[in-house]
């Protein structure tokens, strides 16, 4: 068997498959598939069309009802007949089971990619260390296993007893196909139990780094995927983390000494996290997610330009109660100010007005006017109000160093006891 690798989407045409539930209506719907439509670029691939159903559930056969998944076949073949660009994939907006998969190839005659398998393969192609593909090769081989089945449909199974006179007490003999299927799953387990162990050794590395970084508090960047925390972290720590306008720019915790007016701390920069994220590869990056875990301070990075930027809030609260990080000291920072716009109503409109119509003043004085200094609004880009995040940073550092290390002598060098006593309450 050759050693299992996610085929990495080039340049390539797409097509995309959402449904519309009584849980996802079509609003909500055009969102994922635009976020859908994001991944495939980060990809490679360019999206050329959309096709979306309405059903109570997912088809358990073929995800997409009978005559919709004939008319994606349909637009598939005109687009072959009249010369047009080959269609190289469809891609559906959540994970299929194995045998949606299998029965979706056998209508398309196409390469079949979910969500998952998308999201693994800007994974596969993102990771740069170590650390990083043995995270992403695991995921793989979690997201692989119980699909291994289909890849082997080529081989009939043999059966039929060879007894005296025909029996049937007997014992039918396996065919090649059961066998090739048990001597790949024996092989990926025999793999996945190797990386993880890597990744075992990997966690006690990092964790014996986190304890030789002495008396410093950590604060962490946490945030949806492309909101901006990568961009922040070279603003505040001056350095150079790769940063880019697209999904997943960055996989590995990057840590940084940052010095706000001669108190240093120390900054992460983490994996963003994203809707219907793979559990395999949150377990799977347990050991980068862990710089979250124990952190003192998280900066919640929000990209307010967004139009659903506060169900992104909700998706990435949920993934830090998942890793056991809720509850934790937190500061919103609601970047992009610059770009976020909104559609001014005519005078003579007399439709209700939605959020769409708020100006930035007039969002700011809903719930977040609340936060007071646990929320904050920026432009990392033009670096507005970057100074009064740094003033409000160090203040919450302050604070938080006085009470975990009472006794450190940084602090007691820096500042006189009234002002230690002040911090302190």
């Amino acid at each position: 068997m050759k050693e299992f690798v996610i085929s990495q989407v080039q340049t390539e045409t797409a097509v995309l498959v959402g449904l519309i539930t009584q849980t996802q209506d079509e609003r909500k719907t055009n969102e994922y598939l635009d976020e859908l439509a994001f991944l495939a670029e980060t990809a490679g691939a360019e999206v050329v069309k959309r096709f979306t159903q309405k059903l109570d559930m997912a088809n358990s056969v073929t995800y997409v009802g009978k005559g919709k998944l004939e008319e994606i076949k349909t637009y598939i073949q005109q687009q072959e007949e009249e010369e047009e660009r080959e269609v190289g994939m469809v891609i559906f907006d959540d994970e299929l089971s194995p045998k949606q998969i299998r029965n979706i190839e056998a209508q398309l005659k196409i390469k079949i990619l979910d969500r998952t398998s998308l999201i693994l393969d800007i994974f596969a192609m993102r990771a740069q260390t170590a650390n990083a593909k043995t995270q992403v090769e695991l995921a793989q081989y979690k997201y692989m296993l119980p699909r291994l089945k289909r890849l082997w449909t080529h081989l009939e199974r043999q059966g039929g007893g060879s007894g005296a006179g025909g029996g049937k007490g007997t014992v039918g003999l396996r065919g090649p196909g059961e066998t090739q299927l048990e001597m790949d799953r024996r092989i990926i387990l025999n793999r996945m139990s190797l990386l993880k162990e890597r990744i075992a050794e990997i966690d006690m590395q990092k964790t014996t780094q986190r304890k030789n970084r002495g008396r410093l508090i950590r604060v962490a960047l946490v945030g949806y995927t492309n909101v901006g925390k990568s961009t922040l972290m070279n603003l505040l720590a001056k350095s150079e983390v790769f940063a880019e306008n697209k999904l997943f720019a960055t996989l590995d915790t990057t840590v940084r000494k940052v010095i706000i007016d001669n108190l240093p701390f120390l900054l992460s920069d983490t994996v963003g996290f994203i809707r219907k994220l793979p559990t395999d590869l949150v377990d799977s990056f347990k050991s980068t997610l862990d710089e979250v875990r124990e952190a003192d301070l998280l900066l919640h990075i929000v990209d307010i330009s967004h139009p659903d930027f506060e169900e992104q809030i909700e998706v990435v609260n949920k993934t830090l109660k998942d890793i056991g990080a809720e509850g934790k000291p937190t500061i919103l920072v609601f970047n992009k100010i610059d770009a976020y716009t909104y559609i001014k109503k005519d005078d003579d409109d007399l439709t209700p007005r939605t959020k769409a119509n708020w100006t930035l003043e007039e969002l700011m004085h809903t719930w977040m006017a609340r936060m007071e200094e646990n929320g904050l609004f920026i432009s990392a880009r033009e670096r507005t109000n970057v100074d009064e995040l740094k003033r409000i940073v160090y203040d919450r550092v302050k604070q938080l160093h006085v009470q975990k290390y009472p006794y450190n002598d940084f602090l007691y060098q820096t500042y006189n006891e009234e002002e230690l006593k002040e911090i302190s309450s």
